[in-house]
């Protein structure tokens, strides 16, 4: 699959996988270095717009090492970039350590997964077949 990229600025870094294995292709900030204080979000533009076929998304996820270790992950928790949107990418990242966390140029801030996804119709209905499950929600399988 070919997805069609634009770089929005002369510093922008293209999206890259870390092996030939990874699901996901890295994101980098292109920003100048950016605080971002405990409990605070701050949008992070990727410097990019993509152009994701029809009938996929690309969903924005956290980077394990850098939510683990610097407790920064994607305020959204998973982000979603719609195949017609056409706007640069950006990361809201959230802080949800206890410090002052720094972005700086060129960092690697989250990764995009193009997935494929279903679109339905929904029909109203009166009734629901039923189930051995029923409506036992949170916790209701388990102990």
């Amino acid at each position: 699959m070919r997805i069609r990229i634009k770089r929005l600025s002369e510093t922008a870094v293209l999206p890259s996988r870390g092996s030939n294995e990874a699901a996901g292709y890295d994101l980098y900030a292109d920003v100048e270095e950016t605080k971002i204080l405990p409990g605070e979000t701050k949008k992070i533009p990727a410097g990019i717009s993509v152009e994701i076929p029809s009938g996929y998304f690309g969903g924005i996820f956290a980077r394990s090492g850098l939510s683990t270790k610097e407790g920064l992950r994607p305020a959204n928790c998973v982000g979603v970039v719609d195949a017609d949107y056409r706007g640069p990418v950006m990361v809201a990242l959230h802080n949800d350590s206890d410090v002052e966390r720094t972005i700086t140029p060129g960092e690697k801030i989250a990764q995009m997964v193009i997935m494929p996804f279903l679109a339905v119709e929904f029909e109203e209905v009166e009734d629901l077949s039923e189930t051995e499950r029923g409506e036992g929600g949170f916790g209701s399988t388990g102990k």
